[in-house]
C-alpha cells in the first residue's frame, strides 16, 4: 500500500472524521482513515502496481467459481461494518484482498472485514502497514494478512489464530508461498521479478522514508 503520513501532505488536520466527512471532500485525493484520522495515499510506482496486478490475477484464478471473491484497490472497506456512515471510523484501501460473506459487498465497497488481505508496500508505507495496518487488521479480526515487501524482498504473512494474535511466517519475494487460510491457494511471484529486475532494483535503492 503506497502511503505517506507528513503533515505536508495532509490536506486536513488530523482530527476525529468519519466515513461521511471522507465522502463529503471535494479533493481528488485518494485517503484512509484509521481510528477517525486521515492518511493520504501517495502515487504508486510502477513495480507496486505490476506485483499488485499479478497478484491479483493470481487470486482470481485460484478463487474462479468459488464463493470468495477476490477485489483490488482502489475500493473502500469499511472495516467496523456500521451502516451509518458517521460512526465509521476505519475505511481502508487494501491493494488486493478476499471477501467470502457476499452480505458484506455492497454497491459503495465492503461492508466489513476482508478475510484475507495482501498489501505491497512502499518506501513510505514500511511502518504503516507492518504496524498501523497490522494493529488495525488485528482488531478487526482479518484472518490472514500478507506484507509483501519489494524493497526488502522479502513476504510476511499472518493467520490469526483461535487467540486472536497473529502467527508470523516470512518468505524470500520469489519463493512460492502458500495461504494457510485457503487450501491451495499459492502465490508465485518469481516470474514477474525475473521480468523486472530493473525496477526492482530502483525500488531497493530508493531511500527509506520513516512514516512514523
Amino acid at each position: 500500500m503506497e502511503e505517506n503520513k507528513n503533515m505536508e501532505n495532509l490536506a486536513y488536520e488530523p482530527e476525529n472524521y468519519s466515513y461521511k466527512d471522507l465522502l463529503d471532500m471535494k479533493d481528488k485525493e485518494r485517503y484512509e482513515l484509521i481510528d477517525g484520522e486521515l492518511y493520504l495515499l501517495a502515487s504508486p510506482r510502477v513495480i507496486h502496481q505490476v506485483v499488485v496486478g499479478e497478484v491479483y490475477i493470481q487470486l482470481k484464478e485460484y478463487f474462479k467459481n468459488k464463493t470468495c471473491k477476490p477485489f483490488i484497490a482502489p475500493l473502500d472497506v469499511r472495516l467496523s461494518g456500521v451502516k451509518n456512515d458517521n460512526e465509521e471510523y476505519n475505511v481502508v484501501q487494501p491493494d488486493t484482498f478476499v471477501v467470502c460473506d457476499e452480505e458484506k459487498i455492497d454497491s459503495r465497497g465492503i461492508l466489513g472485514a476482508p478475510d484475507f488481505i495482501i498489501e505491497i508496500t512502499s518506501p513510505s508505507s514500511e511502518t504503516y502497514d507492518h504496524v498501523t495496518k497490522l494493529n488495525l487488521y488485528k482488531k478487526y479480526k482479518v484472518k490472514e494478512y500478507w506484507i509483501i515487501s519489494l524493497r526488502f524482498k522479502i513476504v510476511d504473512c499472518y493467520l490469526l489464530n483461535d487467540k486472536n494474535e497473529y502467527e508470523a511466517r516470512t518468505y524470500e519475494l520469489t519463493d512460492e508461498i502458500s495461504s494457510r487460510l485457503f487450501e491451495g491457494l499459492t502465490i508465485n511471484l518469481k516470474e514477474v521479478c525475473e521480468k523486472n529486475k530493473k525496477l526492482l532494483l530502483e525500488e531497493e535503492n530508493e531511500p527509506y522514508i520513516s512514516n512514523t
